[in-house]
C-alpha cells in the first residue's frame, strides 16, 4: 500500500489591529473616537443649521416670491416696459432735431420790409 504523506503548512497570525495613536503617542480607545465622531457632527449641524433651514424654506416654497418681491416684481416690469418705449421716443426727437437743422440751414434770401432799405 501506499503511504500517504502528510503536509502541515503554517499559516501566520493576522496583523495586530490598527492602533490610533493620539498627540502624546498613547493609543486612544474606541469610546473616545466614538465621541469625537459625534461631537464632529453635531458641530457641523449647529454650523451648517442657517443654511439648512434655509434650503428647506426654498423646497417649501418651491421658488414662490413673498408679498413684498411680487410687488417689487410688478414695479420692475413697468419699468421695463417704460424703458423700452425711449429708443422710439429718442428717434421721433431727432428726425425733429434733423429737420430742424434742415429749416435753419436752407439758404433764404430775406424777405425785406418794405421803407427800410429806402432812406
Amino acid at each position: 500500500m501506499m503511504a500517504l504523506l502528510q503536509v502541515v503548512v503554517q499559516v501566520p497570525p493576522p496583523p495586530p489591529a490598527p492602533v490610533i495613536v493620539g498627540m502624546h503617542g498613547n493609543a486612544m480607545p474606541p469610546e473616545a473616537i466614538a465621541v469625537f465622531i459625534l461631537v464632529s457632527i453635531i458641530a457641523g449641524t449647529l454650523l451648517l443649521w442657517p443654511l439648512i433651514r434655509a434650503f428647506a424654506r426654498r423646497i417649501e416654497t418651491k421658488g414662490q416670491l413673498g408679498p413684498g418681491a411680487q410687488e417689487e416684481l410688478e414695479q420692475l416690469r413697468q419699468r421695463v416696459a417704460q424703458l423700452e418705449e425711449l429708443p422710439h421716443r429718442v428717434m421721433e426727437l431727432e428726425e425733429r432735431a434733423d429737420f430742424a437743422e434742415r429749416l435753419l440751414t436752407q439758404t433764404r434770401e430775406p424777405e425785406r420790409l418794405p421803407g427800410r432799405g429806402q432812406v
